[in-house]
């Protein structure tokens, strides 16, 4: 079994990632390697950066840290030339940083690797390092001596992969490793990591840490965006917040709690939350049996094959795995939106073959991992958004004629039972937040009790705050019976949901387990691919 992800065992054990750090008496950090002074940025009647200052030393990682909508992707493509501040200045090394032109950032030293991947997939490793690097006619010319160079750069930095692969063939990892690659192949000094670990198993995030241990030990500078506060505090050596557009905290890393800090993100205390213990004596009805489900789509380069799992009412079973082995396309087939081509879906014991809206009606709610394109459409007000889904319903229509009035009531009481944070819901849904819009959706899907829900990637991209008041409803819709899929990469998530959990790799499912037969080690050694025993035998096999 292939699984879309890599793991290479042995290098970083999770005790380096507390006990290491980089040596800062090895390096020289009087030196500034970046400055940026009094940027401001408007985009119209929206501040999305209010006068920041942010300074990042030699050798130093500068965890940047906000909820969506903070500024930090205005202030970061600011900073690579994207965008022109309005105001202010950026200097790198003592040098002042022409605005707006990314071809004299990356010729400063500033590399970027986006959440995004940007790779040619039909090329190789070495060529996808080469290009943009240099002229077309030297591609050739230079082949060796970039080979050359790519193979000490991935020595000195751990960063294994075959300079002839093709980058459609490599994992989600090595694919992060090839941009790590890119960066470092044009002589970048100052490197943004944007959300890196967000497509990785624990593995490999503690080779990725490595990695960026042994950057900094050479005097490279890093600057680590994420949401992650565990990660955060293990990594960096300086943090900075920003909340709605302003820099509001700035602290050294080992001052710094998950407390601390998730209140300077949102501006007060946030709980953690956490699922009651289950009661394994209680009998419960099975709400939702998956039986030797098979199906291929054209959206899905990943089919899935004999899947099988059951979910009880008032049960949450998640289903962890590294993004692009199947995950969407299970979630679009619970949700009625690809009939299966083998097996069965059964809700509440009744075989079902159905579509989107035969699904809602039979009580499955579905939370879609894009909520931006498949969650709601973004010209719409938020009110049409609201009842998107339940068009039909007499409440919102009546002989094809739409109940304006009853959407608008409707859409009101959602608005303040769910804490959805707006100006109007006459205003277009793509104005709100990434937090306020899942909020609105969640409301909007919970509505109405539903047997079955259906959660792809509830909190992706979310602050702590929207993340703690997603998981509480979570496990609210639970206490009252829902039987819930939980499709998440977020290990936390998992753990701190989930009754049993079960693992997709390559379009298979394994056997879901009670949580508490998992940890950490086990749960990433089965996205890799090695489910072929159980989670204590997992961890037994790749001790050493």
């Amino acid at each position: 079994m292939t699984c879309l992800c890599a793991v290479n065992y042995g290098r970083t054990s999770s005790s380096d990632l507390q006990s290491k750090s980089s040596n800062p008496s090895e390096i020289n950090l009087a030196v500034t390697a970046l400055s940026l002074q009094h940027i401001s940025k408007r985009f119209g009647s929206l501040i999305a950066n209010d006068d920041i200052s942010l300074t990042l030393g030699r050798g130093e990682v500068l965890a940047l840290l906000g909820e969506n909508g903070a500024g930090k992707s205005t202030l970061m493509n600011i900073l690579f030339g994207h965008y022109v501040a309005d105001s202010g200045s950026i200097s790198v090394f003592g040098e002042t940083l022409v605005p707006g032109k990314p071809q004299l950032a990356l010729a400063r030293g500033i590399g970027m690797v986006h959440q995004h991947f940007t790779l040619a997939d039909n090329l190789s490793v070495l060529d996808n390092v080469m290009l943009g690097a240099q002229s077309l006619l030297s591609l050739r010319s230079q082949r060796t001596a970039a080979r050359e160079q790519l193979n000490d750069l991935s020595q000195r930095f751990g960063l294994t992969v075959s300079p002839d692969a093709v980058v459609r063939n490599l994992s989600v990892g090595e694919k992060q490793r090839v941009e790590i690659l890119k960066a470092l192949y044009r002589g970048a000094k100052i490197l943004i990591l944007d959300e890196p670990t967000s497509v990785l198993t624990p593995q490999e995030v503690e080779q990725l840490f490595g990695t960026l241990r042994h950057m900094v030990a050479e005097g490279l500078s890093v600057i680590f965006i994420s949401h992650k506060l565990d990660e955060v505090l293990a990594i960096s050596t300086q943090i900075a917040v920003l909340r709605q557009g302003r820099l509001v905290h700035e602290c050294a890393a080992r001052e710094a709690t998950n407390e601390s800090l998730a209140l300077a993100m949102v501006g007060r205390d946030v709980k953690r939350v956490q699922r009651a213990e289950t009661d394994h004596t209680a009998p419960k009805s099975v709400a939702l049996s998956v039986r030797s489900l098979a199906l291929a789509h054209e959206s899905s380069r990943v089919a899935l094959s004999n899947v099988t799992f059951d979910v009880a009412a008032g049960e949450i079973v998640a289903i962890a795995g590294v993004s692009g082995n199947g995950q969407r396309l299970l979630a679009d087939a619970l949700s009625g939106l690809h009939r299966v081509a083998t097996g069965q879906i059964l809700l509440n014991g009744r075989a079902q073959s159905m579509g989107a809206r035969a699904a809602i009606d039979a009580g499955v709610a579905r939370i879609p991992e894009d909520r931006q394109h498949v969650g709601a459409v973004g010209d719409l007000s938020v009110w049409e958004n609201a009842m998107l889904p339940r068009t039909h319903e007499a409440r919102f229509s009546k002989l094809s004629w739409l109940n304006r009035g009853g959407a608008r009531r409707y859409t009101d009481a959602l608005v303040k039972q769910f804490d959805v944070r707006l100006s109007s819901i006459e205003q277009p849904i793509r104005m709100l937040s990434g937090g306020n819009m899942q909020k609105l959706i969640l409301g909007r899907e919970l509505d109405g009790a539903p047997s079955v829900v259906i959660a792809a990637q509830p909190t992706w991209g979310l602050d702590v705050g929207a993340v703690s008041f997603v998981h509480e409803q979570l496990l609210n819709a639970r206490a009252r019976g829902a039987a819930i899929v939980l499709i998440s990469e977020d290990l936390d998530e998992v753990f701190a949901l989930a009754d049993r959990i079960a693992v997709m790799c390559d379009g298979r499912l394994t056997a879901a387990r009670d949580a508490t037969e998992w940890s950490l080690q086990s749960l990433g050694l089965a996205m890799a691919g090695h489910s072929d025993s159980q989670p204590s035998k997992l961890e037994a096999q790749h001790a050493t």
